[in-house]
Formats: C-alpha cells, sequence, structure tokens
C-alpha cells in the first residue's frame, strides 16, 4: 500500500506533471540537480575521479559521499511534509539536492565545486519560474486602484492576496489561489492580487513585510465593507509569520468561504431586489 498510493497520485498528476517538467527552468534544475549522480554514476566521466572506496572503483559512491545522500534524503522528507503541491515538493528536492552536490564537488575537487557554484549562480541569475498563467477570475491592483476599487461599492466583500513573484511560495500558491476565485467569486465576494515586490508602498500601507525572513509572503486579507476582517498568516511581536499552511482546505475553513459566498450571494441579491422596489422602472408612453 505504501508504493501503491504514491504511484496512483503521480498517474493522477501526469497531465500536469507533463505540462511542469517541459519548462526550460525545470529541465535545467533538474540536470543541475542530478549533476553529481551523472558524473560519479556515467562512464566514461566517472573514470578519471578520485575515490576512498576500498575497492578503488571510480564510479560509485564511497562512504562519505552516501552519509551526506542519506542525509539530504532525511532533510528532504521532513521538508516534504508540510509541501501542499507537486511544484513544492520538487521544488524542495532540487533546492536540497543543489546544496549537497555543492558539498558533494567540494570534498571531490575544489574546482569543481567553484565550477557548480558559478553554473548555479548563473542559472539563477537567467533563469526564472515560470508564472501561473491558467484560468482565474482575480483583479490585478496598483498601488493606486486597490483603496478605490475596495471603497467603490462597501457590499463587495474582498479577500486580496499580497504576494511578490520572487518569492516561491507565492508562486506555489498561484494555482490554488486561482482555483479558490473560479470556485467562490460572484457578485459579493470578489479575489484580487496585488504585487508589493512592484508597489513597495502597499507593502508598508498595508503592513505586509516583504523580507525573505519575516515570511509574510503571500499575506491574504478579507476586507469587509472597506475594512480588514482576518489576514493569514498571523504576525506576532517580533514581525515574523505565525506559521500556516497555504492549503486549498486551510483557506477555506480560516476565512469561512462557503459561508461568506452564500452570505455575499444573499445580501447582494436582497439590497439589488430592495433597490429595485423603490426605484421601479417608469413606463414608457409607448407601452402604455
Amino acid at each position: 500500500m505504501a508504493v501503491i498510493a504514491p504511484l496512483l497520485a503521480l498517474v493522477y498528476a501526469a497531465p500536469g506533471l507533463w505540462r511542469w517538467v517541459s519548462q526550460p527552468y525545470y529541465l535545467l534544475s533538474a540536470l543541475l540537480s542530478a549533476s553529481f549522480l551523472l558524473i560519479r554514476k556515467v562512464p566514461p566521466l566517472c573514470t578519471a575521479l578520485p575515490s576512498q572506496r576500498e575497492d578503488g572503483n571510480p564510479c560509485d559512491f564511497d562512504w562519505r559521499e552516501v552519509e551526506i545522500l542519506m542525509f539530504l534524503s532525511a532533510i528532504v522528507m521532513m521538508k516534504n511534509r508540510r509541501s501542499i503541491t507537486i511544484e513544492q515538493h520538487i521544488g524542495n528536492i532540487f533546492m536540497f539536492s543543489k546544496v549537497a552536490n555543492t558539498i558533494l564537488f567540494f570534498c571531490l575537487d575544489i574546482r569543481m565545486g567553484l565550477l557548480y557554484v558559478t553554473l548555479c549562480l548563473v542559472f539563477l541569475m537567467t533563469c526564472k519560474p515560470p508564472l501561473y498563467l491558467g484560468p482565474e477570475h482575480i483583479k490585478y491592483f496598483s498601488d493606486k486602484t486597490i483603496e478605490e476599487e475596495m471603497q467603490s461599492d462597501r457590499r463587495v466583500s474582498w479577500i486580496v492576496e499580497y504576494f511578490a513573484n520572487w518569492s516561491s511560495e507565492c508562486q506555489s500558491f498561484a494555482p490554488i489561489y486561482a482555483e479558490l476565485s473560479l470556485k467562490y467569486n460572484c457578485a459579493g465576494l470578489k479575489f484580487g492580487k496585488v504585487d508589493i515586490g512592484r508597489y513597495p508602498d502597499v507593502s508598508t500601507r498595508y503592513n505586509v513585510s516583504t523580507s525573505p525572513l519575516s515570511k509574510q509572503l503571500p499575506t491574504l486579507i478579507l476586507f469587509q465593507g472597506g475594512k480588514e476582517i482576518l489576514r493569514r498568516p498571523q504576525v506576532d511581536k517580533k514581525g515574523r509569520a505565525v506559521s500556516w499552511s497555504f492549503s486549498q482546505e486551510n483557506v477555506i475553513r480560516e476565512f469561512n468561504l462557503n459561508e461568506l459566498y452564500q452570505q455575499a450571494k444573499k445580501t447582494y441579491k436582497n439590497q439589488d431586489e430592495a433597490e429595485a422596489k423603490e426605484n421601479p422602472p417608469i413606463e414608457s408612453k409607448k407601452d402604455q
């Protein structure tokens, strides 16, 4: 059962995985992550490498490399316990594989270590993770339009995501937030986003820190009547975010989206009916 469940999950996610793997960013990242394995295991690349094995076989891992790889596996398993999406799982594997590769290459040869670090830096500077471009029902705000939009109709409840394109957590949350917007968007409940990496004054205005150490990205805030009602993650006295998982289930539960959706539809409909009664349509002489 322990083997069947992951296989079924892999088959279920296969269409999305194919689109994900076909992106150049992920192909290059996978190549960098597997580079030490390829060099150590594939002849003739491995034949000239030094080895501390008793049998002197240069095309197999020695005891020190096995220890580093086992430690890497333990770290990835611990980090993936909090991962939600497949992107987060694979992203953790890529990130810690590169860290382990750096250590392994430096242990093997300092020149190979320096070359690998250089390649990783070039990759980080030239290749950016692809942004989510799927269907969504989200309004994108600028620093000037965010308050105008929320104040224009106080009957509308807004859930606004404060994000930055460079944040991997924001990129992982993007498809989840898009799916929520497609499911719950209505006349009385709308979804918005604002890039506080691009508009830093918005981050100051709404007290959302863009520092990676604060771990406040992404931040979701519920506005009703133009006023903040709820935000996740919460922030402690030291300005650090209280640990919170941005899964679809957590967002629905914490923001009570099912009830909020029904209430928004009902309130908006009742107010429209009341306004229609107060201002009945005037019949034209032609109709009479």
